[in-house]
């Protein structure tokens, strides 16, 4: 492999999960160069990772518009360029990570003569010279990935997820933070929004757990999220002295480098939860519908699922809304997982290299 394009276009979450295998291409290949697609709006993530030499975005939101617009003459020179630009890599190797058959096309169209699947579906090996399938630890992080790169002969060691911050994007998130009066280590990292709701913790809770967090652990609340949490945000830091509601306030890469920077994160199942165990942060991660991993890899990442018989139900709930998988996790049991995490990080920062290692 001499020139390579990996595919996981989507989504953060998955990205985190995925974001192991190009470090461990380039250990195993290193004078290669490594691309990676993913959608764009997400090139952020990756694009200060050293072992990546290629962020490519696809612009799959501008190509929907295009379609809804009936525009299909704009979607065919879109498409066609978009093309050209990835065969002008000239790739020998392409890697699909997300096994659908969308990205075993993007795959197939940047006419790298290799194309591997990983347990390719929706047809998409057909797409494929190669389908290696489906495999890995049931329950711990990563474990897909680590799989397929077990089974090419890639560099494992320390397969965990892994994000890096750019200095400039380090320098404005930390800009942003000093504007409130936080500094690195002074406050926690809330992620309460995601896309579905079997995936949320109620409200109240997260309020009641902003008040603790500020008057218990003496971190100030920093809650994260997109454009459309904002409202949320701010009615869950009412009642915790100092709360500061971030949510549509900054970029993919800068909440990044927020989390990177926080003494502790608590989340739910949600790409910025996952970013807790990438950055080595204590984290809390609730899971109720889904249930992704319960070994992070890291002494410092906690994981709440209480193994209710309907869980995970994933998109198909059987409560009739109520979701008590998630409800019937209290604040008090996330506090004390919090004090947990928090002491795991405090007893491996002063453990010997050969203990850390170990």
């Amino acid at each position: 492999m001499k020139r390579i394009l990996l595919i996981r276009s989507s989504a953060i979450g998955d990205l985190v999960f995925a974001s192991p295998f190009a470090a461990a291409l380039r250990s195993r290949y290193p004078q290669a160069h490594i691309a990676w697609l993913v959608e764009s709006g997400l090139e952020g993530l990756l694009e200060a990772d050293p072992c990546i030499d290629a962020v490519i975005g696809w612009p799959k939101a501008e190509w929907k518009r295009l379609l809804r617009e009936r525009d299909y003459a704009g979607l065919r020179r879109r498409v066609r360029g978009f093309a050209a630009e990835l065969r002008a890599h000239r790739f020998d190797t392409a890697i699909d990570l997300q096994s659908l058959l969308k990205s075993g096309w993007l795959a197939w169209l940047s006419a790298a003569p290799r194309r591997i699947g990983l347990g390719s579906r929706e047809a998409s090996g057909l797409l494929m010279t190669e389908v290696v399938p489906a495999g890995g630890t049931p329950g711990r992080i990563s474990s897909e990935y680590l799989h397929l790169a077990e089974r090419l002969g890639l560099d494992t060691t320390d397969f965990l997820p892994r994000l890096t911050v750019g200095d400039e994007t380090g320098r404005k998130a930390a800009a942003l933070l000093a504007g409130y009066g936080l500094a690195t280590g002074a406050y926690a990292v809330l992620a309460p929004f995601t896309t579905r709701p079997q995936k949320h913790w109620p409200e109240a809770s997260w309020r009641a757990l902003a008040a603790r967090v500020r008057n218990e652990l003496g971190l100030v609340p920093v809650i994260l999220g997109g454009p459309a949490d904002r409202e949320a945000a701010h009615r869950i830091a009412i009642g915790a002295r100092g709360a500061v509601a971030l949510a549509g306030l900054t970029t993919l890469a800068e909440a990044a480098a927020i989390v990177a920077g926080a003494a502790l994160l608590i989340g739910v199942d949600t790409g910025l939860t996952h970013m807790g165990s990438a950055f080595a942060t204590p984290t809390v991660a609730i899971f109720g519908a889904t249930r992704p991993y319960l070994d992070a890899g890291r002494a410092q990442t906690r994981v709440i699922w209480l193994g209710y018989g309907c869980s995970p139900c994933r998109r198909n709930p059987t409560c009739g809304g109520s979701f008590p998988c998630m409800s019937d996790i209290d604040p008090d049991r996330v506090l004390a997982e919090a004090r947990a995490a928090l002491a795991r990080h405090a007893a491996h920062s002063h453990c010997p290299p050969e203990e850390k290692a170990a």
